[in-house]
């Protein structure tokens, strides 16, 4: 089963997450992976990284460190587990804005096939993204064209995944499937 969960910052998505892998794994007796793909920049990003760490601890997850090059999951995990990859919105970020400073606008198209080339596998995939298209802009360009890559990820995975469900103020509403 592949899950895409969506929804604004702080509305409970990691949580929801965390619970429906928990079950797929337990239904399947199947390893169960957190897939962090966040690279803490700041105090703030600390911070969330701990609370996450705190909310799963004894959930029974392996945490897997992978920012980028979700492919390398592969090498590090039975690919028959369960996997939660948190987040898709980060995991982008860090492969279209490199350490380097330069911008790969490519990025998108990149890890939307290589996600798709993932879950097609024969594990359980629960994944998280933000909504990011309320704002107005105008924004730059780059943030445009990050805004624009996030949304070509999410169609291709609502597209493919069994379920699909945006959370808000940590209500589920399913627009895909259902669990």
């Amino acid at each position: 089963m592949n899950i895409y969960i969506s929804g604004g910052a702080k509305n409970g998505k990691s949580t929801f997450a965390q619970q429906r892998a928990k079950e797929l794994a337990s239904a399947g007796g199947t390893p169960l992976y957190y897939v962090a793909t966040m690279i803490a920049r700041d105090s703030e990003d600390d911070a969330r990284v701990a609370r996450h760490r705190r909310e799963r601890e004894g959930w029974g997850f392996e945490t897997l460190e992978i920012p980028d090059g979700i492919l390398k999951v592969r090498e590090l995990a039975d690919p028959a587990g369960t996997f939660l990859l948190d987040s898709v919105t980060a995991l982008l970020q860090n492969e279209m804005f490199r350490e380097d400073g330069s911008v790969d606008t490519g990025a998108a198209e990149r890890v939307a096939g290589e996600l798709e080339e993932i879950i097609s596998g024969p594990g359980n995939w629960v994944m998280v993204s933000d909504y990011l298209f309320a704002d107005p802009g105008p924004f730059g360009e780059y943030t445009e064209a990050y805004r624009r890559g996030l949304a070509l990820i999410d169609r291709r995975m609502a597209g493919i995944c069994d379920a699909v469900c945006e959370i808000s103020a940590g209500i589920a509403a399913f627009h895909k499937g259902a669990i």
